[in-house]
């Protein structure tokens, strides 16, 4: 179970990263990139640790789908980007895979 959620702390911060690099408005603000890099090492150790324990496709997918679901999230609701029904679609999609791949690994 340790993993699973090494996995979940991974992804988080793989969200707190891009975030970041879109506050720092290209680099620009040297604070925020410091942290942006803090939270991609971070984001990367947690990954490293779930995979002591998951097979590295599944653990990858998970991790990868929650980035771009919090970061597409972060992009509606924080900066006003636009959705429509096709991406909200596409983003729903990526949680059904996400708790499939999920389900598929508890019964390997």
């Amino acid at each position: 179970m340790n993993a699973w959620i090494y996995l979940l702390i991974a992804g988080i911060f793989e969200i707190a990263w891009a975030v970041g690099l879109k506050f720092s408005n290209g680099l620009e603000f040297s604070f925020i990139t410091i942290l942006s890099i803090l939270g991609m090492i971070a984001s990367f150790y947690f990954l490293a640790l779930s995979l002591k324990n998951l097979p590295l496709g599944i653990a990858y997918a998970v991790w990868t789908g929650l980035g771009t679901l919090g970061t597409t999230l972060f992009g509606v609701f924080l900066f006003k980007e636009p959705i429509n029904f096709l991406k909200f679609i596409c983003i729903f999609s990526i949680i059904g895979g996400t708790v499939g791949l999920k389900l598929l690994a508890d019964h390997q």
